[in-house]
């Protein structure tokens, strides 16, 4: 079982490298549970494992937790170059080529709410490039359903957004 787990948590790392962006729990558990590679549980397990050891970094949104490999993380995977075979890899790449679009959008639109000090609410919202904010905006909402309707909006219309906002700036 050890051995087993080991495999899992290098095809985890080998996957945060090669998509060289954060992934996020449901992105992975897709690619590891549709290849049938392991269950959801020892899947979740070598998630905490990595995470544990500091391979792994995560980052929480609203309603996501999005891993990252650490430079340990990237160390550790260049000990081990044979322990993925060839076929697991082409899996891996083309799952990530397959899905490059969709997961790029999701890690460069973020969305979150949070209750403010006065007892109110804010939205969070972001657009990010390499994991460098293009634009990082917090509103101030008077409730929590504002906040959720704000985030939810956000996901649909950042780019008209962000382009109006350019178009009135530059001006």
């Amino acid at each position: 079982m050890a051995e087993a787990l080991t495999q899992y948590k290098l095809i985890i790392l080998y996957m945060l490298e090669k998509a060289n962006a954060p992934l996020t729990n449901t992105q992975i558990s897709v690619f590891i549970l549709e290849k049938e590679y392991t269950t959801y549980f020892t899947l979740q397990q070598a998630l905490s494992e990595l995470v544990a050891s500091a391979l792994v970094r995560t980052e929480s949104s609203h309603n996501s937790t999005y891993y990252h490999i650490t430079p340990s993380g990237t160390e550790t995977l260049s000990f081990f170059p044979d322990k993925i075979s060839d076929a697991i890899k082409k899996d891996v790449l083309s799952y990530l080529e397959d899905n490059q679009v969709e997961l790029k959008q999701e890690i460069q639109i973020l969305a979150d709410f949070y209750k403010t000090t006065t007892q109110g609410f804010a939205a969070h919202c972001q657009i990010k490039e390499r994991s460098v904010p293009l634009i990082d905006l917090t509103i101030q909402a008077g409730s929590r359903e504002q906040a959720e309707a704000i985030c939810q909006n956000w996901k649909k219309q950042n780019e008209e957004v962000y382009a109006y906002l350019m178009d009135l700036l530059l001006r």
